[in-house]
């Protein structure tokens, strides 16, 4: 509250005459004061995106299209930008080959001499399905010495009843496209033309589940020996309880976990006895426990970017500086500055810290948040192969917040450790360029003749 000798000015946004506001009571000036300031929080509160926010992309409204920094829609058409490398599809190995030679000229000359290939046209089609369905006919036999039925036993490897390319495909289906329990029930049906009920199809799960396990123990085991790994953790609900999906990825590996808390005691099970370099977004857990870290630019970049969209000119003037400052040095990682604009930007940096600390608003808690991580601002230019942003994890929790919101989490701790598995090894057959579906049935066909799954692909770069 303003002395009663000084005069309020007429805060920024408020529609009235200054002679009739210096008439207003003190008191309802404080009020007033007070509202205007708190629905601006709100509506900027409103306003946040991914872009503009800590929130993540995932977060943000379908129907809310991008802005430029302008604020106007960005005009572009759809499909590739000019200077586009683009894609073509990969010629498959063949088959089958057939050679088209030309009839005539458009002469109408057929005496034609030396024919040369000018194009290959591909033409890629799926065979007739035939399914592999194999009846075992187990006989019994009578011993006349000891006077008793001899039973013949069902192969081990054969006991579930469904083979391992199979069970593989209904993994697939379901752990790494989503598909759910009543669809994989009606692709079965009309594609494969086998009847497979709910309760079928969850055993099969189960059984990929199982086979995957030493796959998972091996992603954790590589995680907590890498360098330099990439955390972060999203919302999970188990039935109706509040869970957290953590991640750990790197350039190799990338192993997820579910745990009730989000915490210190959840990070410490995450990581264990790994030492290396984190690269992680601001929460407390990561600056306290963790002394050898990279700061996530990119949510430094969007918090800035929300406060250059403010409507208070000091809280917009502050965000302006640090969105400027920031991405100068996010692009530092491709761009190693010399070190006179290092100097250069580092007293800019601390000056834009000095003039906003000991304010009491957004401006001075962010000022005071970038003198917290000074120390982890710029370690990317130190640490050869270090990003400057968390995005690697953030886009490998993607598919996970994707399935949370289909399925609206699990319904067992059966269902988490399906989670923790089949994600994990998704993300790392990607990180590593290898097919899902073949790590899948090598997995399944192991499980299924008591053999130890091949686990060296994990290591082989």
């Amino acid at each position: 509250m303003h002395p009663s000798n000084e005069p309020v000015p007429v805060p920024v946004g408020l529609e009235i005459p200054p002679a009739d506001w210096q008439q207003t009571p003190p008191s309802v000036q404080t009020l007033v004061v007070a509202l205007l300031q708190r629905l601006e929080a709100l509506e900027a509160r409103l306003k946040q995106d991914s872009s503009t926010s800590q929130r993540p992309p995932s977060a943000d409204s379908p129907y809310k299209k991008a802005r430029t920094s302008s604020g106007a829609a960005p005009q572009r058409k759809a499909g590739g930008q000019p200077g586009h490398p683009g894609h073509q599809q990969r010629l498959l190995s063949p088959t089958d080959r057939c050679v088209l030679t030309p009839p005539q000229c458009a002469c109408g000359n057929t005496a034609l001499v030396g024919s040369k290939p000018y194009h290959t046209h591909q033409v890629i089609e799926l065979p007739p399905i035939q399914m592999e369905v194999t009846h075992f006919v187990l006989q019994q036999a009578w011993c006349p010495v000891c006077a008793q039925w001899t039973k013949a036993q069902l192969p081990p490897e054969h006991t579930a009843g469904y083979g391992p390319r199979l069970t593989a495909l209904i993994g697939e289906m379901a752990g790494t496209h989503g598909t759910g329990r009543r669809t994989l029930q009606t692709f079965c049906a009309s594609v494969l033309q086998v009847p497979l009920s709910l309760g079928a199809i969850q055993k099969m799960l189960d059984r990929v589940s199982h086979a995957i396990a030493p796959h998972y123990e091996a992603i954790a085991c590589y995680a907590r020996q890498a360098p330099v790994n990439y955390i972060d953790e999203t919302p999970w609900y188990l039935a109706t309880a509040l869970q957290w999906l953590w991640v750990m990825a790197n350039d190799t590996v990338a192993f997820y976990m579910m745990h009730p808390h989000r915490s210190k005691a959840a990070f410490t099970a995450l990581i264990e006895e790994w030492t290396g370099l984190l690269v992680s977004d601001g929460y407390g857990v990561y600056q306290t426990w963790v002394t050898h870290r990279q700061t996530c630019l990119a949510h430094l970049i969007r918090t800035a970017h929300g406060l250059a969209e403010r409507a208070a000119p000091e809280l917009a003037a502050c965000g302006t500086w640090a969105l400027a400052e920031l991405q100068r040095l996010c692009h530092m990682a491709t761009a190693p500055p010399t070190g006179g604009e290092w100097r250069a930007w580092y007293a800019r940096l601390c000056h834009l810290i000095d003039q906003y600390h000991d304010r009491p608003d957004d401006a001075g808690r962010f000022a005071r948040r970038l003198l917290r991580e000074m120390d982890s601002l710029w370690v990317f230019l130190a640490q050869h192969g270090v990003e400057p942003t968390n995005n690697r994890a953030e886009r490998a929790l993607r598919f996970g917040v994707l399935w949370r919101k289909r399925s609206h989490g699990t319904a067992s701790d059966k269902g988490n450790h399906w989670v923790e598995r089949i994600l994990s090894l998704k993300e790392t057959c990607r990180l590593q360029a290898r097919s899902t579906y073949a790590v899948l049935v090598e997995a399944v066909t192991s499980l299924f003749t008591g053999q130890p799954p091949d686990l060296a692909w994990l290591h082989q770069q």
